[in-house]
């Protein structure tokens, strides 16, 4: 399946301006922040990795004290504790990750994004929100040439991924393990999608994700990807 942008995201980038304006209560919540701590980042935060990724790993959004913070996705909080010890563990990230976007890590074969790039109050964005930002989300699936696999964190981003795509929800249902084949990337090598629950510190507290089962997804997603010849 082609990714291509419809004729309503057909002028959106893969990334959206620092300081977007098209969601009023996100525009709203951001400046609140900057008001309160002026040196942090307090913007749509951009994608991280590599444009010439094989894997995308989808998130809800950015969190109050994580990535809005710093900048930087999954970075600051305990999400990105649990994903980038994933990363690196599975030889999708290089470095040592440090919870700040100048630690030096990078990504190999990856990119991490959201379905939504501004913080949300309470992190829960509204129907609209996420509609709105799919503009952005449809531009960076379509800037990502060799892009093979995605792992989807939460039903928010699996959602995304699907409209995105243009499938229907009940064909794909959301599970923790699941891996959903969905087509072919700009018509070329099939495209899987690997559900897993949020790694969020709710979710790991009570138990609801373990490390096992996070390990679990990533295992899935190198064994796909090694097993896939190189372009």
């Amino acid at each position: 399946m082609a990714i291509a942008p419809s004729s309503s995201t057909a002028t959106f980038p893969p990334e959206a301006p620092r300081h977007c304006p098209l969601c009023p209560r996100l525009v709203a919540y951001r400046e609140q922040a900057a008001r309160a701590e002026p040196r942090w980042f307090n913007g749509a935060v951009p994608s991280f990795g590599t444009p010439t990724a094989r894997l995308l790993i989808v998130g809800l959004a950015p969190g109050l004290k994580g990535a809005n913070r710093t900048g930087r996705p999954f970075t600051g909080d305990y999400a990105g504790d649990l994903l980038y010890s994933t990363l690196l563990a599975f030889g999708f990230a290089r470095g040592s990750y440090a919870a700040s976007p100048d630690d030096g890590l990078t990504l190999a074969d990856c990119m991490i994004t959201n379905a939504v790039r501004c913080v949300p109050p309470q992190n829960k964005p509204l129907p609209e929100e996420i509609t709105t930002c799919r503009g952005y989300f449809t531009a960076r699936l379509g800037a990502l040439p060799n892009l093979k696999a995605v792992i989807v964190l939460g039903r928010v981003a699996h959602d995304q991924t699907l409209t995105t795509l243009a499938l229907r929800k009940a064909a794909y249902p959301f599970r923790h393990g699941a891996r959903h084949d969905v087509g072919a990337h700009q018509g070329s090598a099939p495209l899987a999608m690997f559900d897993s629950l949020h790694c969020s510190r709710l979710n790991t507290n009570t138990k609801r994700l373990t490390t096992e089962m996070f390990h679990d997804v990533f295992r899935d997603v190198r064994a796909y990807l090694d097993a896939l010849p190189r372009s």
